[in-house]
């Protein structure tokens, strides 16, 4: 059995999981007001954070912190380069074409 220990370091939550295979874990992080954030290998320096839309939304479905902010990407910076999760929007229109 793999044990592997995670944290988070906006928040302090912690995970433990035995999978086998290569996996992350998400949490709707309180520290980053409810953005769904990867949580971190435990003793690894990392910074986790949220980058808010600053774009117009307009009727995109946008995916929000707790604070009703868009936002666009959760970036993970390591000490040997960075990863990014992109909340891409999804389009929403008014009328329906035939």
């Amino acid at each position: 059995m793999n044990v592997t220990q995670w944290g988070c370091p906006n928040c302090g939550s912690r995970q433990v999981t035995t999978e086998g295979s290569l996996h992350t874990r998400f949490h709707p992080c309180p520290g980053l007001k409810g953005v769904l954030a990867p949580m971190i290998k435990v003793g690894q320096k990392v910074k986790v954070f949220a980058v808010v839309r600053e774009d117009y939304v307009g009727r995109d479905l946008t995916q929000n912190d707790d604070s009703g902010r868009p936002i666009m990407a959760v970036v993970t910076e390591r000490e040997d380069g960075n990863d990014c999760a992109v909340l891409a929007p999804t389009a929403a229109f008014g009328n329906k074409v035939n």
